[in-house]
C-alpha cells in the first residue's frame, strides 16, 4: 500500500465502556505505526480521544446494563442508525467494535450489508452460552479478534475468521513483584497471614455476595484468631455496603482493611483471594494467587443459565488452563461450609499454595503476547485485502 493510499484510511471504532477505551487507545497507537495518517471515528472515552480519535457520541451512552438498556433503548437503536449512516456516507474503509456485543455485532451486521469490513475485538461469550448466537456473528464479522486462545479454538471450529491476539492485561500486571511492599503500601501486617476479599463490583453482586463473604470471614477467624483481612472495592458507596453487613453481623471487631480503587495490590498484598468470577479471577491468575472463586445470581437469572450454559467450569483460570485449579462454588454450593475449608487448606498448607501458584503461572504463558501489536497487524492486513 502506498503511502498516499494509508492517508485515506478511514477507519470507525466504537467502544462501549472504560476497559474498552483503553484497548481502543492502544490498538490505534499500534495502528498509526503501520497505516500513517488513518483517521478514527467513532464512539471514544478519553484515552481513544488522546490517540486523535474523533468521538460522535459520548462512550457514556453505552455504559448501560441490566434495565438501564430497555430506558435508553431507543437512543441507543437511533444512535446506531446514525453512525450505520455515518460511516456508509463517508465510505469508512473498515469498522471496529471492542467489546459491547449488544450494540457492536447488530450495527456490524448492518455495515458489513452496505459493504464496509467489520472486526469485532473481544469476543462475546458465545463459546460459554447462548451459542445460538454464532448465526449472527457469521452475518456480522470478517475478523474476530480474542483476548483467550480457548475462544480462537471455538471460533475456527465455527469457521469464523480469527486471530487471537492475547490479553493486555498481562502487560500491566508484572511477573515479579514484593508482596512486602504492597503490605507496607496499604498498612497491612507483614508478619500475619492475609485472605483478600472481592466481593464484586455491580450493585447486585455486592447484594448477593457480601452477607456470604463476611459470614466466611467470621468463620476464619474464629478458627485462627491471627488471621487479617483486606476487601477492595470500586467506589466509597460499595465500600458502604459491605460495611452495612459487617455491623449487621456485629462483625465489627473483625481485623479488615477496607479499601477503594485498590482491589489489585489487596491481591498482591495477601496469601490467598476469596472473589467473585469475573476478570478479577484473570488478575488474581497472573499475581499466581491461590484462590476460591464464588458466583451467586437470582434465580431466574440461574435457571437461565442452566438453561443456556455449555461449560462445566466458570472460573477464568480454569477455563484458560484447561482444567479445574482453583475450586469454584456456584449458587447453592456457594456457603462458608465449604469456602472456608478451602481457604484453610492454603492459608494454613504452604505447600498446597505453592503448588496452585506454580500452576497458575502457567496463565501468563499462554496469554503473554504483545496484545495490541498483533490486534493492529490483524487490522492492517484486512485493510490491506491480505485476508
Amino acid at each position: 500500500m502506498s503511502k498516499s493510499s494509508r492517508t485515506r484510511v478511514r477507519i470507525g471504532i466504537v467502544a462501549g465502556e472504560v476497559s474498552g477505551d483503553l484497548l481502543g487507545a492502544a490498538l490505534i497507537r499500534e495502528l498509526k505505526k503501520i497505516l500513517p495518517g488513518a483517521r478514527f471515528e467513532g464512539v471514544a472515552g478519553p484515552h481513544m480521544q488522546d490517540e486523535g480519535c474523533v468521538s460522535l457520541y459520548p462512550m457514556e451512552m453505552l455504559s448501560v446494563v441490566g434495565f438501564g438498556v430497555v430506558s435508553r433503548l431507543p437512543a441507543l437503536l437511533r444512535m446506531r442508525r446514525k453512525l450505520v449512516q455515518h460511516f456508509t456516507r463517508h465510505q469508512f474503509d473498515l469498522f471496529i467494535g471492542i467489546d459491547a456485543p449488544d450494540f457492536n455485532i447488530g450495527l456490524e451486521e448492518r455495515l458489513k450489508e452496505a459493504g464496509i469490513r467489520t472486526v469485532q475485538y473481544v469476543s462475546p461469550q458465545v463459546w460459554a452460552w447462548r451459542r445460538w448466537r454464532i448465526r449472527t456473528i457469521h452475518r456480522a464479522v470478517d475478523h474476530m479478534l480474542t483476548l483467550f486462545p480457548f475462544e480462537a479454538r471455538f471460533y475456527r471450529g465455527e469457521h469464523v475468521p480469527v486471530t487471537f491476539v492475547g490479553h493486555p492485561i498481562t502487560q500491566r500486571i508484572p511477573a515479579r513483584y514484593s508482596v512486602a511492599m504492597f503490605r507496607r503500601q496499604l498498612g497491612i501486617p507483614l508478619g500475619k497471614k492475609v485472605l483478600a476479599l472481592l466481593p464484586g463490583s455491580r450493585h447486585g453482586e455486592l447484594t448477593r455476595h457480601s452477607g456470604l463473604f463476611v459470614e466466611t470471614a467470621r468463620w476464619l477467624h474464629a478458627r485462627h484468631p491471627e488471621l487479617r483481612f483486606v476487601a477492595a472495592f470500586t467506589n466509597i458507596r460499595a465500600r458502604a455496603r459491605f460495611e452495612r453487613e459487617i455491623l449487621k453481623q456485629g462483625a465489627e471487631k473483625l481485623p479488615v482493611t477496607l479499601l477503594v480503587g485498590k482491589a489489585r495490590e489487596a491481591m498482591a498484598a495477601a496469601d490467598a483471594v476469596l472473589l467473585a468470577s469475573g476478570t478479577a479471577t484473570l488478575e488474581a491468575g497472573l499475581l499466581c494467587k491461590p484462590m476460591v472463586v464464588t458466583y451467586r445470581v437470582g434465580w431466574l437469572s440461574s435457571q437461565l443459565v442452566r438453561l443456556m450454559a455449555h461449560i462445566r467450569d466458570f472460573a477464568l483460570p480454569n477455563i484458560i488452563l484447561g482444567r479445574r485449579v482453583v475450586p469454584e462454588f456456584l449458587q447453592e454450593q456457594a456457603v462458608t461450609e465449604q469456602i472456608g475449608p478451602a481457604l484453610e487448606g492454603y492459608l494454613f498448607r504452604p505447600a498446597k499454595a505453592r503448588q496452585v501458584a506454580r500452576v497458575l503461572s502457567g496463565i501468563r504463558r499462554k496469554l503473554g503476547r504483545n496484545a495490541s501489536q498483533r490486534a493492529a497487524a490483524a487490522v492492517a492486513r484486512l485493510i490491506q485485502g491480505q485476508q
